[in-house]
Formats: C-alpha cells, sequence, structure tokens
C-alpha cells in the first residue's frame, strides 16, 4: 500500500507524508484513507462566473476541508500537459491564442475552467470548489456579434490587434454586372442565435495512469483522434495511450473537439497517481460544451426576366469564441454555410465575405449539419421573395433554377462540388407525398375561418462523408479513412471490430448487416464491436455522416475477403473450386445451393485440424479491410422539406402541423436506421427554428440559458407527424452506394419553418421575422400586435 496522499494545494512538489494527511483530513475518517489509497478521486471544477475576468486563487481552506485529495492550477498542470492550439494551413492567418487545460490568470469566457478538485466524492469536491478564495477583475467583454469589429470594441484577448480571427473574400463570375443588369434583386439580414447538442448522455472522463502509460475512458466520437492528442499533448507515445469511447449516449458533433476539462482530468490523474472521474451535469455541459451556428448573414440574388437565379453575394459574419475549436477550427462552420447557399440551384456568378471574430463566450464548433441549416435558411428565403416579387408560385420558380442532373458533376460559384443528385425527382416525389392540391384546399378553408396558416417548403443540400484531401490538405491530424476486421469464430459466428464508432446512430448494426450480405450469414450471427483503440483498427470514428458511406465500404471489403478465403479453405477440404461454392445462411453450399458444410465445421477444422488441409492451403479466419474514397472530396445528398405552421395571433407562438420530408442518400441499407435518423434529424431542427437558444445579456456578457428550463428543447408534444419519402441515387464510386443519412433531417428544416411563418404572416397581411429561433415577440411584432 502506498504510503503517501496526491500532492494538495496545488503544489506539485513531494506529496504529504500520510499522517499529515490525515490531520488535514480530520473528520474523513477510515473512509477517506481507503478510498485514497485503494480508489478513484472525483473531480470538479472552479469555472469562471464572469465572461472576462483576471483572477487570483487561494485554495488553502479548501483544500483542507475532509475529503479533498487535491486542488490543481493551470500551473501544476502545465508541468503534465502541454497546450495546443489550432493551427490549419485550409485557414491561412487563423488567429487563435493557445489554450491549456486550466485558464492561467485570465478566464476568456464564462465557464471556463481555472481550477481542479479531486475528493472522495463529487459533492466534497463541489463544496471545495466553492470554498476557493477567487479574486475575480471583471474586464472589458466581446460579447455582441454586430460589433465585435468596431474599432471601438474590446479585445476579446488584449495583447492582440482586433478581434477578427479570419477572413476569406469569393469570388466567381462577373458578380457585378450581374447585379448591374439584374431585373429583380432581393435581399434579406438573417441572424442565427447560437445553440448547442444536449446529448442524453453528457460529456465525461475517467482518466488512469499505470507509469507512462494511461487509460481514457471518454463520452467521444473520435477514440483514436483523441488518442494522438494525448499522445501529443502529454509528451507520451501514441502506443502508451488507450482510449476507450464505449456506446455514446448521443455525440451530434459536440463531442469531438478537444475540452479543457477533459484534458485536466488526465493531467490531474497523472500528478495524482489515481484515477480520476469527471461526469459534467447538465449546468456544466450548457455553460461548457461547445455552441454553434452564431451568424449574421446579408445575402442579395440577382435573378433575370426570365427567372433565372443569376448569382448572389453574401457576408457572412461568424462568431466564434474565445478560440477556433481545436483541432478543426470553427471556420469550418462559415465555409459550409456558403458551400450550402445556392446550392440546389444553377447560377454563375457569386461574391462572398466571411469575417469570422473571437469573442468571450463558449468556442463553438462542428455540430449537426455542420453550416448547412444557415445557408439553407438564406437561399431559400431568397427563393421564396424572388417568388412572391415575380408574383409566381415557389414550386415553379424553383423548378427552373433546380440543376438538373445532367450537368453534374461541377463545381459552383462557392465552390461547391455538386455529383449525384436528382432534385427534379426529389420535388415530383415530395409533390405526390405533400397531396399539394388537398392541401392547399385545407389552407385556404382555414385561413378563410380566421386561422393563421402558413406552407413553407426548402430543397437542401449536404456534403457528406468527407474524404481525406478535407482536413488533410489543411495538415490537420483528422482521419478520414475507416478500417474493419473481420474474424470468423468457432461457432460459425462472425465477430468484427471497426473504426466507426457507436453513438446512438445505430451503425453497429449497420455494419453487421453489410458484413451478413457480404460473407452469407444471418446478421444476427455477426457482433461489431467498436471505441476502443487497444481493439478497434485505426480511422476517423463518427462524424460527417460517414458511417455507411466510408465504414460501410470498409465492412463489405473484409466481409468479401474473409468470404474468398473460406471459400478456398472449403474448396480445398471438399475438393472443389471455391468459384463453384458458395456461403448463404452460414453454409457452405455447392452450385445448387445443396449445404456442404457450415461455416462452424469450417472454423474448427481450420483451427483445430489443420493437418487435414492440403499443402499449400493456409487461409486465415480473419481479414481486413481498409477504406480510402480516392475521388470526391465529399459526398453530396439532397432532400426537400415542408411545414404546415399555425399561429397564434394572440401569444405569438408558433405550431407546426405537419411535416413532409423526401431525401435521396444514396442507396438505403436500412430504410429504419434511415428513417429513424431523419425523423431525429427533423426533431432537431425544430429545436433550432423555433426553441433553442444560448444567450448572453447585451450588457455584461452573463450566459442566460444555464438550464433546461431556460434552454428550451422539443418535446413530444412538439414534434409533428412526419411523412418521409425517398428516392435512390447510388453513390457510383463506391460498391454500396451509401451516401450518409445522420444530418440530413436538420439542414432544411429551419428554412422551411421560416418560409411557413412568413407565408401566414404575409397572409395575415404583415411583416417577416428574420431571426432564428423565431420568437413569439417577432410574430407579434410582425403581426403588428406589439409595438
Amino acid at each position: 500500500m502506498p504510503d503517501q496522499l496526491p500532492p494538495r494545494s496545488g503544489s506539485i512538489g513531494q506529496p504529504l507524508p500520510r499522517a499529515e494527511s490525515r490531520r488535514l483530513a480530520a473528520g474523513g475518517g477510515r473512509y477517506l484513507d481507503d478510498h485514497a489509497t485503494r480508489g478513484e478521486w472525483h473531480a470538479a471544477f472552479l469555472r469562471s462566473p464572469l465572461p472576462h475576468a483576471g483572477f487570483t486563487l487561494d485554495c488553502a481552506a479548501a483544500a483542507a476541508l475532509p475529503g479533498v485529495g487535491a486542488i490543481y492550477t493551470a500551473a501544476d498542470l502545465a508541468t503534465a500537459c502541454q497546450p495546443w492550439q489550432t493551427v490549419s494551413a485550409s485557414f491561412p492567418g487563423l488567429v487563435s491564442p493557445p489554450q491549456g487545460p486550466l485558464a492561467e490568470g485570465r478566464a476568456t469566457w464564462q465557464g471556463e475552467p481555472v481550477a481542479i478538485i479531486l475528493a472522495a466524492s463529487r459533492a466534497i469536491a463541489e463544496d471545495a470548489a466553492e470554498a476557493i478564495l477567487a479574486d475575480w477583475r471583471e474586464l472589458p467583454a466581446v460579447t455582441r456579434l454586430d460589433t465585435a469589429l468596431a474599432a471601438e470594441a474590446a479585445r476579446t484577448h488584449p495583447e492582440l490587434a482586433n478581434n477578427r480571427a479570419w477572413s476569406l473574400d469569393l469570388r466567381n463570375g462577373d458578380p457585378e454586372a450581374a447585379f448591374a443588369t439584374a431585373a429583380l434583386v432581393v435581399g434579406e439580414t438573417l441572424s442565427f442565435t447560437r445553440h448547442t447538442g444536449v446529448a442524453l448522455e453528457p460529456r465525461g472522463a475517467l482518466a488512469e495512469w499505470q507509469d507512462d502509460e494511461v487509460t481514457v475512458r471518454l463520452s467521444h466520437q473520435m477514440p483514436h483522434q483523441m488518442r494522438l492528442h494525448i499522445a501529443e499533448q502529454f509528451g507520451v507515445p501514441t502506443s502508451r495511450v488507450r482510449v476507450i469511447c464505449g456506446d455514446v449516449g448521443g455525440g451530434f458533433g459536440i463531442k469531438m473537439h478537444v475540452y479543457q476539462d477533459e484534458m485536466a482530468i488526465i493531467a490531474a490523474a497523472r500528478l495524482a497517481r489515481r484515477p480520476v472521474r469527471w461526469i459534467a451535469d447538465r449546468m456544466e455541459s450548457l455553460l461548457a460544451d461547445i455552441h454553434a451556428r452564431e451568424h449574421i448573414v446579408a445575402a442579395r440574388m440577382a435573378v433575370d426576366a426570365q427567372g433565372h437565379i443569376l448569382g448572389f453575394d453574401v457576408h457572412d459574419l461568424q462568431g466564434l469564441g474565445a478560440v477556433s475549436v481545436f483541432p478543426r477550427s470553427s471556420t469550418v462552420e462559415a465555409i459550409s454555410v456558403m458551400r450550402v447557399i445556392g446550392a440546389p440551384y444553377r447560377f454563375a456568378h457569386a461574391r462572398a465575405r466571411i469575417d469570422c471574430v473571437l469573442q468571450n463566450k463558449v468556442p463553438t464548433g462542428q455540430y449537426r449539419a455542420v453550416g448547412a441549416p444557415v445557408g439553407c435558411a438564406v437561399t431559400e428565403r431568397l427563393v421564396e421573395k424572388a417568388a412572391r416579387a415575380r408574383g409566381e408560385d415557389g414550386w415553379a420558380f424553383r423548378a427552373r433554377n433546380l440543376m438538373p442532373a445532367e450537368e453534374m458533376p461541377c463545381t459552383n460559384g462557392f465552390g461547391a462540388a455538386l455529383h449525384g443528385m436528382r432534385h427534379d425527382a426529389v420535388a415530383a416525389k415530395m409533390q405526390a407525398l405533400m397531396d399539394l392540391p388537398s392541401l392547399h384546399a385545407d389552407i385556404a378553408a382555414g385561413r378563410a375561418a380566421g386561422r393563421l396558416l402558413g406552407l413553407g417548403v426548402a430543397m437542401t443540400v449536404e456534403f457528406t462523408a468527407a474524404g481525406a484531401v478535407v482536413y488533410g490538405s489543411g495538415r490537420v491530424n483528422v482521419a478520414a479513412t475507416d478500417t474493419v476486421v473481420v474474424t470468423l469464430e468457432p461457432d460459425g459466428a462472425i465477430s468484427a471490430q471497426a473504426s466507426i464508432t457507436e453513438i446512438g446512430q445505430g451503425i453497429a448494426q449497420g455494419l453487421a448487416q453489410v458484413l451478413a450480405d457480404a460473407i452469407g450469414v444471418p446478421a444476427a450471427a455477426v457482433r461489431v464491436q467498436a471505441g476502443d483503440t487497444q481493439a478497434a483498427p485505426h480511422g476517423g470514428g463518427a462524424w460527417s455522416s460517414r458511417g455507411a458511406a466510408i465504414g460501410g465500404e470498409a465492412a463489405w471489403g473484409a466481409g468479401r475477403a474473409l468470404r474468398a478465403q473460406l471459400l478456398q479453405a472449403a474448396g480445398a477440404l471438399l475438393q472443389a473450386a471455391p468459384d463453384a461454392l458458395d456461403i448463404q445462411d452460414g453454409q457452405v453450399v455447392d452450385a445448387t445451393g445443396t449445404p456442404r458444410m457450415p461455416l462452424s465445421d469450417l472454423a474448427r477444422t481450420m483451427l483445430f485440424r489443420g493437418h487435414e488441409m492440403p499443402g499449400g492451403v493456409s487461409p486465415s479466419l480473419t481479414a481486413a479491410h481498409h477504406y480510402r474514397r480516392e475521388q470526391d472530396a465529399t459526398l453530396a445528398n439532397n432532400g426537400m422539406q415542408a411545414a404546415l405552421v399555425e399561429l397564434d395571433g394572440e401569444t405569438g407562438l408558433v405550431r407546426v402541423l405537419r411535416y413532409w420530408m423526401v431525401g435521396d442518400c444514396g442507396r438505403l441499407l436500412n430504410p429504419l436506421l434511415v428513417d429513424g435518423q431523419y425523423r431525429g434529424g427533423i426533431a432537431t431542427g425544430l429545436g433550432e427554428a423555433l426553441l433553442e437558444a444560448c444567450r448572453y445579456d447585451a450588457e455584461n456578457g452573463q450566459f442566460q440559458s444555464g438550464t433546461l428550463a431556460d434552454y428550451l428543447l422539443p418535446m413530444a408534444m412538439d414534434v409533428p407527424d412526419i411523412a418521409l419519402g425517398h428516392v435512390e441515387t447510388p453513390y457510383a464510386g463506391s460498391v454500396l452506394g451509401a451516401k450518409g443519412a445522420g444530418e440530413s433531417g436538420t439542414g432544411g428544416v429551419p428554412a422551411a419553418i421560416l418560409n411557413a411563418v412568413n407565408d401566414a404572416l404575409a397572409a395575415a397581411g404583415g411583416g417577416v421575422v428574420t431571426q432564428m429561433p423565431i420568437q413569439p415577440m417577432d410574430v407579434l411584432r410582425a403581426l403588428g400586435r406589439l409595438a
């Protein structure tokens, strides 16, 4: 049994002698001693209560509380963990200061961790956090997006000249001439409020060091990526780092980044020489998880006399938070917004300016359907506005301007690579699904009865399954390939290890189905495991709707390779040519379908009676396949969504009565899983359109959405009946033809609901709403019922 407890009071020097430890822990009694020597420490964080503040900490009194094992500050953890900084060749000139596990001397956003407390229980650790004597010196904070670039604005980081993190100008064709000669120019400025992913399972970490080896259990989407970053920041070989991400209870993109608090847990465990556990509570999650989609977009669209879109002119102002999130960079979202603007339509001219600014707020990052809801809402608002200005039906205007399948592949004015989409087929399917004539009649009757009804539609394009060039060209170490290793077990079952991770999207079932088809066994006989870097092969994990499109291809390749090996072995034993045999329902069969040998017998023979195999035949029971798409930086799926809403003229509340979606995600490998992803994505979009907002006080930057009473989520009664339809256009560059479906439902919901609300307002002679989420007060103002 060790004779010393971990260091205390922020000291990294010699641990306190056991006698002194017992004296300081008076009241903790035998439980503390046993726990400290045999168990794990529970962690809590002291976080900044201010958006921008200098600080000093006095931890002595807190460290003396019974049950407290250690308190560490930034200076302590600096000896265990190196800082990190977001750098990408894709974003030259990006300004993003370094980060460490804890803020040192100055906190740059409310909720940033400044100290970590280890104790015998979470409750004791939280009490100790409150007992730390902190001297906060409030500094000017940058919280408003619209004024962040003003010359007189405060600085997010005083050492920087301004708050500009990155800017980009895009141009294609002759936009000046297009707008000068256009028969119609429509414009709008849309504002999008931050929101976050509220996963059923909050983030959490459990870290344990054994000498220079560390095992970390994380609620994370990419175990191999985190393994790399942990090795880099803690200065140990990658082979000495094990990361375990089991069945993660929801990711949505918020669990694909490097967080200060999670790195602090690993560093504290290293210093304390004990396992350290931390699980965020819900208030902590809302305050500290990455936010997303804070944008102000001013956009114009030029249209010729025949109603053809000529081009777009866009300025996107994006709020990044205090830093650009590591390793991918928050600026990815602005690029994603721009790719989606105009993506379903044909246009020749484009001009855009992107300004990404630093703020004293939680950093923003990639979140479900990265940027697509913003770009789609901007596009579809302008399309609807142009159709109204021309006095024509929005369906007709869209149909005239949709990018024809025969003109793809192509790259549009904003640099979006378009291929393999059939917008006309999707639109036709949607019209049939909605039964437009009857729906229009019902809306007319409802309006005649005084109801404020509105119908909105939106065409969608989503870019999925990013290939190696997307991050590789920026020299950012994010894997875009995947591997599956598959083995025939002695009982005839199939076991597999996959680099794709399970985060609730059902990919383990999807891969099992692919492997079953590839090998020739029942899906129930296949077991897929993932998430443990000690067992799972290298790969990208779960992001960019890549499970079926990339992981599925790896599974198919591995399954077919194993099948070939098994047929070679069976042919040798049965004295038959391998191509004269097949595997069906777990049996080796001949050309007539007659069973010749169950796979369990074949496996046992290969394992235990190898002497029966003919000479020179020694196939393996295991096969692996590593898949990297060599063409197309991203895949593109498309769809159409529509919403029927009713406004309450007294309260301003918006009720979604019905919702429709037609999607084309390539070949449907498992229709039930795809439908589930579509419905879940639509629910996410409903929250974004009407409810969810991370709000900050305009005067002092205080976070105002710290509980689920303030941060509103859609509940069952908020989600209407959803009618789904499918068009299948398999991706031509792969065997399975899947394109990804996990984020498709989210991308079009804000646009469809925004158009539906404005349709209802127009029918009532009201104004327009231009801010997301749509608030009751905005609706009442547009109706002229509120000043």
